[in-house]
């Protein structure tokens, strides 16, 4: 868990490659937080004003130029063109760049004053068409600040079909690639850079072999379903088995597993080509109080009719329908468990991590839905491996009928029960949800008997009654800490640890909402010349509770921070403001980790995203 899943992949040839820096992120990238003037009189200009930015067009051929003021310069490898649906590019031509040492990438190729791109395109029918060219560029200022990317629309019209006999593209003297219809993953680079693990999945799905890249997003997804993302639709899909009742069995148990587990990959699938397309994340629209309260009432019914309270099912006639045409068995209809999986993909465990990223990346870049999907679904499948094991084993292993199978329905109600309300963690305050977690597992303490005084007990009453106290002695230790001020399930004591060099501390993170608070934090750590990370956040995500238990309270991680501005920014609302900070990023959703070096360059080679281990985090930032 937290393991970086790219490590899993160091044997595979595809990282032989020399991998290219990806600064063309999908969709128009918010340049604003650079727009202002933050540092001094004296610049940085505007973005727009630092590279005015216009087009001619001539029949088929398209001049591209930038006028460029003194002091600013504009990376050539940073230029990246895109045709629409209708039209392709037959060749590209880029005016004479000059060699440049980069504090940051080194000997780079750039532009000073103006720059030229020259394209000539071609209809993809028979007919004269009109259609758009997205273009991405990015440049620096002199003083030390280099802009994020910036992406323009570029009208054409009457563009004609190429000749009978099309010229082959070409690359020009200046060593720039022309670039095939589609190609937003430039192949060829001046200088060899290390992508971030995202960009590698998303070269990966670009250059690699089909089954090979397949296999690779496959064994991803199983690295990750050992993590949160996956744990809590264990017990989801534990209590739908558990509620057939007699009517359990291995084969039974593994059809509804089945059934879950192809809802789950088929809604991520669709969800990830929505995002890669539209740069939109579903499953942070549906974490909104009333969705997430409604949810957790549903779990709330659910574990009161594996307590035997009354059945949940239909009335007979709608029932027999749905037998008919879904062949479903009351306690656990195929229809039912699809939607369950639906509802628990969107909802229960909304994760971000490299590979779904780097899918994401690719399907924003290409327009190719089809790889981009077929990636995320094997990376789904993969993840549900071990919920089919899990739902086989429990049609297997659960008592067919009796007193058993009671108590074992009565497990998974409690279960149930601490699901609904580690949702509702993500919308009221922790120490509410220590007091309702505490009240859960002092009933079902009391239910193991701990409270009994039977002097006849039998080897299993007394486990059971053992079970019962160490959950007592826990579900104190909740109350206490929440008496305490605490607001951590997993140390309900730290409150009580005081100032002593053991108690766990926590890195002093600056949190801003708005791309103007963030831009005022990096204006201060740019004169004060501190590196930056900017850790994206939500209250709804899991990995991101995550980093913050294993990674940032992490004493070594701590140290090897201590000379950076930490700044947490928090999207979990997912209004405009939040909306306006992962576009100017390229974030589809949290966790994300972005980083500045100490002279206001971002770095975005070294973007984390999902959760990593201290060490190899550590590792990550030795060289910022």
């Amino acid at each position: 868990m937290g393991i970086s899943v790219f490590h899993l992949f160091k044997r595979s040839t595809f990282t032989q490659f020399i991998f290219i820096l990806l600064l063309s992120m999908t969709q128009s990238v918010n340049a604003g937080l650079f727009d202002a003037n933050p540092f001094s009189e004296k610049g940085p200009l505007e973005v727009e004003k630092a590279f005015v930015f216009g087009q001619i067009q001539e029949g088929n051929r398209l001049n591209l130029y930038w006028d460029i003021p003194d002091n600013y310069y504009l990376y050539r490898d940073r230029i990246e063109l895109k045709s629409g649906a209708n039209t392709r590019i037959l060749t590209r031509q880029n005016s004479p760049a000059e060699q440049k040492d980069d504090p940051l990438f080194g000997q780079v190729w750039v532009y000073h004053n103006r720059a030229e791109v020259n394209v000539d395109l071609a209809s993809t029918s028979e007919l004269n068409v009109d259609d758009t060219l997205t273009v991405t560029y990015q440049g620096c200022w002199e003083g030390g600040i280099c802009y994020p990317p910036v992406t323009k629309e570029v009208a054409v019209v009457g563009i004609q079909p190429a000749p009978a006999q099309p010229e082959t593209p070409t690359i020009d003297p200046d060593n720039t690639v022309a670039p095939d219809a589609g190609a937003a993953i430039n192949a060829t680079s001046t200088t060899p850079v290390v992508l971030s693990e995202q960009d590698q999945f998303a070269q990966m799905l670009s250059q690699g072999n089909l089954f090979v890249t397949l296999g690779a997003f496959f064994i991803a997804g199983l690295a990750l379903s050992f993590t949160p993302c996956v744990f809590p639709m264990i017990p989801i899909l534990s209590s739908i088995i558990a509620g057939q009742g007699q009517k359990v069995t291995a084969a039974k148990g593994l059809s509804l597993s089945v059934v879950y587990v192809l809802a789950v990959s088929v809604t991520y699938t669709l969800a990830g080509i929505f995002a890669g397309l539209f740069g939109e994340n579903l499953q942070a629209l549906f974490q909104n109080p009333w969705i997430i309260s409604t949810f957790s009432f549903i779990f709330v019914l659910l574990s009161l009719s594996m307590f035997g309270f009354y059945e949940l099912q239909l009335p007979n006639s709608v029932q027999s329908k749905l037998s008919q045409a879904s062949n479903s068995q009351k306690g656990g209809t195929i229809a039912g468990v699809a939607i369950m999986g639906l509802l628990s993909a969107l909802i229960v465990g909304p994760c971000m991590a490299a590979p779904l990223a780097g899918a994401l990346i690719y399907i924003g870049q290409t327009g190719d839905p089809v790889l981009g999907g077929s990636a995320l679904f094997s990376m789904s499948l993969g993840m549900g491996v071990p919920l089919i094991l899990v739902g086989t084993s429990a049609g297997k292993l659960l008592p067919h009928a009796g007193l058993w199978m009671d108590k074992v329905k009565a497990v998974f109600g409690v279960l149930l029960l601490l699901l609904a309300i580690w949702m509702l963690d993500r919308i009221v305050p922790t120490v509410v949800t220590m007091w309702l977690t505490a009240l859960v597992l002092i009933v079902s303490a009391v239910y193991l008997g701990v409270l009994s005084n039977s002097t006849k007990e039998t080897a299993k009453l007394q486990l059971a009654k053992g079970l019962g106290i160490v959950i007592l002695l826990y579900a104190i230790a909740l109350m206490a800490g929440a008496l305490a001020g605490g607001n951590s399930l997993i140390y309900p004591l730290k409150a009580f640890a005081g100032s002593s060099a053991q108690a766990p501390q926590t890195l002093a993170f600056i949190k801003v909402f708005t791309p103007e608070q963030l831009t005022a934090e990096l204006a201060d750590a740019h004169a004060k010349q501190q590196p930056v990370m900017l850790d994206f956040y939500a209250d709804w995500c899991v990995a991101c509770v995550e980093l913050d238990v294993v990674t940032f309270s992490d004493p070594s991680v701590q140290q090897s921070l201590s000379a950076f501005k930490v700044i947490k920014v928090d999207v979990t609302k997912n209004d405009e403001p939040a909306k306006a900070l992962n576009k100017t990023y390229n974030i589809i959703g949290p966790p994300a980790l972005v980083f500045y070096d100490r002279s206001g360059q971002i770095m975005l080679h070294k973007t984390l995203i999902g959760v990593v281990e201290p060490s190899d985090f550590i590792d990550h930032i030795r060289e910022i």
